[in-house]
């Protein structure tokens, strides 16, 4: 289990007493500390989990992206601010930032940060996700660096590690639930293998960890203010995130397509882990690009056996109608034609209905 420190609130690292004495802090509410949840399935119970645990004198500003349908409306800022002592809300586009609030990303949205403030994006989806994790990873890195202490929770997939990565090169904190502990170690397993976590911790031990973590780097001294470059890159994290145009730079064309808008697919590497991504922005992981290619391949299969079903249908009308006009030969044929169809729509029902799916996988 990988820990930077003995992970117990309290603790000294590198010379540094943990807690809130001594440090800056930002005046008018600003964090001190951008504190970064990411989940998936079973993500309900483990941010509450977090939640219920983090006092009401956090110094830092709370983000929480979990994978949710797209439909109707979210309940998590209620049950968070319920089970916990931090108000959560679904962020209003442009909202400041403030410390103690837990601002959770609304149904269909990423979650963008800019230096100062919340943004509300429609920009493409992310690993098949809207909201997707790694949106709010990237864009918060990218604005508060060293402030940043992002967390991987319970979920399927790898939404989160390229994210976690641009964490990492900005100087900020990766933490993530041990794989054997969480309910679907999917994306936890895939930053471990693929990023430089600082701490594996089992859920019950994240906690105590993160509050830590927060009010130590308030103590810390306060990082150079960012150059003009940063300034302006910061500044148009929202434009970016929309328009990703800029990404395919140092890229590589791919071998693939996109799933969802059929467009070329570039290439690039994180280190060990590579993405994708093409002109309208949607972007993928290996693992999230796999998963929605099997889907789309069902949906054309399925379509293929509609189209093989309706075609036999019509030659059969066509036998029938023939045969009754006396033309003999012609339903023959007809007839033939119906039955290789139906054979051939039989046998790829059988692959579309077999348990193992196209996967491989129950």
């Amino acid at each position: 289990m990988k820990r930077r420190g003995d992970g117990r609130p309290g603790a000294r690292e590198g010379g540094i007493q943990t807690g809130m004495e001594g440090g800056p802090v930002a005046g008018n509410g600003a964090p001190g500390t951008l504190l970064l949840l990411g989940a998936s399935a079973g993500g309900v119970q483990a941010l509450s989990e977090v939640v219920k645990e983090l006092p009401g004198d956090l110094p830092a500003a709370v983000f929480a992206v979990l994978h949710v349908s797209p439909y109707g409306r979210s309940a998590m800022p209620a049950i968070l601010s319920r089970c916990g002592s931090l108000p959560a809300v679904h962020p209003q586009d442009g909202e400041a930032i403030r410390r103690g609030c837990i601002y959770v990303a609304p149904p269909d949205l990423h979650l963008v940060v800019e230096p100062g403030t919340v943004r509300l994006s429609r920009g493409p989806s992310e690993n098949g996700f809207r909201p997707a994790v790694d949106v709010l990873f990237r864009t918060a890195a990218r604005s508060y660096g060293t402030r940043v202490v992002a967390v991987i929770l319970t979920g399927n997939l790898d939404d989160g590690t390229a994210g976690l990565a641009v964490v990492k090169r900005q100087g900020g904190i990766a933490v993530v639930q041990d794989p054997k502990d969480a309910d679907y170690p999917g994306m936890p397993a895939s930053a471990v293998r693929n990023v430089d976590i600082d701490y594996v911790l089992p859920l019950s031990e994240i906690p105590g960890v993160l509050v830590d973590l927060c009010r130590r780097r308030v103590a810390e001294p306060a990082p150079d203010p960012p150059g003009q470059a940063v300034q302006e890159g910061a500044a148009n994290l929202l434009k970016e995130q929309i328009d990703h145009g800029a990404d395919r730079e140092g890229g590589r064309p791919s071998a693939f397509t996109c799933p969802l808008c059929h467009g070329a697919l570039w290439q690039s590497e994180d280190g060990v882990h590579e993405h994708f991504r093409c002109r309208t922005g949607h972007a993928f992981s290996p693992d999230s690009l796999l998963a929605l290619q099997l889907k789309s391949t069902e949906a054309d299969l399925w379509t293929a056996l509609r189209s093989l079903e309706e075609s036999a249908a019509l030659l059969g009308r066509m036998g029938r109608r023939a045969g009754a006009g006396g033309h003999g030969a012609d339903a023959e044929r007809f007839r033939e034609r119906q039955l290789a169809l139906e054979r051939h729509a039989q046998g790829l029902h059988q692959i579309l209905t077999h348990s193992d799916g196209l996967d491989g996988h129950t």
